[in-house]
């Protein structure tokens, strides 16, 4: 298992692409909102998260932060793959190959944060929950002794601590509990004596979030996350139908988007949905089937189903039988050669630790140094690196679409197929500046065409990546 940990700490090592990472980084300073208005009432349930990642950036950068990053992955798998023996250098050799394809949903996200609770979860839990006659099993011959009470407390507050943090590093804080009583129900009736404290123990962890100042609201705030999952509501309706990550890898494949992944991501979630239900008699096989369904939901889940896979697939199924001892071996170590050469390589490429063709380095730089009287409008990806380098100039909208409004969104959205609304708009809430991708998630060219074609407007801005339009003073 060490070369599979290791193997996670390397993919791991890829700039910041994921465009969120900088408004959390802009809300540590500060909370960031847009100028424009949002749903209420906002709750701030990545605070912890990102005063950590606050600490990481402000010591030692973008480089410092993606090394933080690979760390905490490797603790992820290492956490969840505890036990797991698995001696065939084969079966490790695929394994890599998997995490070398899905390395890029290895971001510094809150829900890493999730996935390092879940795996204390996943090892702490079952032991504080098993009964006298499972561990008299597992002594075999030893004299099967109860659980050490001092030892039994000291875990149940451990595990009560981490949920009431987990509350304010993201909402997916709700898996702790339901784990837990995964967890339970499986246990129920093998131990009368212990069924209340567990019950309890249960109803704690549900209860950690009205511990925080923000109360009922993030209490109730995995529900907003669930209706954002399905679309039940308009606004989650067009978040879930525009954001990629937000699409079922389903309907990533149909689209012809992120092809081997999206393929791989439905091959592997029906895999584990089949393995899964012919072995519902364990918690790590029910976890295993939970999460391969929210997987086949929405791509960026698929991060937490991969390494329950990994820990349920190679702890129950043997290792790959081979016959032909000396071929095999060299073979595997081959493939693992050839997917590090790949991976080598692919870092040679990378210029700095900030995914740069993503965010508008360079452009916000010149907009520094060139400040405008009125307001902007901006991409939605673009929003929070603007609010975390240039803090002084309040952004249109970022990565948070949540928190808007439905008709908000269905605005913004038209502004990509009817640039003169835009205009018209652009008039009436005084906006005189315009920040806008040219290559990456480049759908404003017919806006960009538009405004340039406008007397009203100029091309103040430019390089291989992003423009900057400001309005012309008459």
């Amino acid at each position: 298992m060490y070369l599979i940990i290791i193997f996670v700490a390397l993919f791991a090592i890829f700039p910041l692409t994921d465009t969120d990472i900088w408004w959390h980084l802009a809300c540590a300073r500060e909370w960031v909102t847009t100028w424009t208005p949002v749903r209420e009432p906002v709750v701030n349930v990545h605070e912890y998260f990102q005063q950590v990642v606050a600490i990481v950036y402000d010591v030692g950068g973008a480089p410092l932060l993606v090394a933080f990053k690979a760390v905490l992955w490797s603790l992820v798998f290492a956490l969840f793959l505890r036990g797991v023996k698995c001696r065939n250098l084969m079966s490790s050799a695929i394994a890599v190959v998997v995490l070398f394809i899905f390395r890029y949903q290895f971001e510094i996200r809150p829900v890493l944060f999730s996935l390092l609770f879940l795996g204390i979860y996943w090892n702490v839990l079952p032991w504080l929950f098993r009964t006298r006659n499972e561990m008299r099993g597992l002594c075999a011959k030893r004299v099967a002794k109860p659980h050490n009470v001092a030892k039994t407390a000291g875990a149940a507050v451990l595990i009560l601590a981490i949920q009431w943090l987990w509350c304010k590093f993201q909402g997916l804080y709700i898996l702790g509990p339901i784990f837990a009583m995964t967890l339970l129900a499986l246990e129920w009736g093998k131990s009368r004596g212990a069924l209340l404290w567990r019950v309890a123990f249960v109803a704690l962890l549900f209860a950690m979030p009205l511990l925080h100042r923000d109360g009922l609201n993030l209490f109730l705030y995995p529900f907003g996350l669930l209706d954002r999952l399905l679309g039940l509501s308009p606004s989650a309706a067009i978040f879930a139908s525009e954001i990629a990550e937000n699409r079922s890898p389903i309907t990533l494949l149909m689209a012809g988007e992120n092809v081997l992944q999206s393929a791989l991501m439905v091959v592997f979630s029906v895999a584990g949905i089949v393995f899964a239900v012919r072995r519902l008699r364990h918690a790590e096989t029910v976890w295993l089937l939970v999460t391969a369904i929210l997987a086949l939901v929405a791509e960026r889940n698929f991060v937490l189903f991969l390494p329950v896979l990994f820990a349920v697939v190679l702890k129950t199924r043997p290792a790959l039988k081979v016959s032909l001892s000396t071929v095999y071996p060299m073979f595997a170590v081959v493939l693992v050669a050839f997917v590090l050469g790949l991976w080598l390589r692919s870092i040679s490429q990378y210029d700095s630790m900030v995914a740069y063709q993503r965010v508008p380095v360079t452009a916000t730089q010149w907009m520094l140094e060139n400040p405008h009287s009125g307001r902007l409008f901006n991409d939605d990806r673009a929003g929070g690196y603007l609010a975390f380098m240039n803090p002084s100039d309040s952004t249109f909208i970022d990565g948070r679409f949540i928190l808007k409004t439905a008709e908000f969104f269905e605005r913004y959205l038209e502004y990509v197929d009817t640039p003169t609304l835009f205009l018209h708009d652009a008039d009436s809430l005084n906006i005189d500046r315009v920040v806008l991708p040219l290559r990456y998630y480049a759908r404003w060219d017919k806006l960009l065409g538009t405004l340039d074609s406008s007397e009203k407007w100029h091309v103040a801005y430019r390089d291989s990546l992003f423009a900057v339009m400001d309005r012309t003073e008459h």
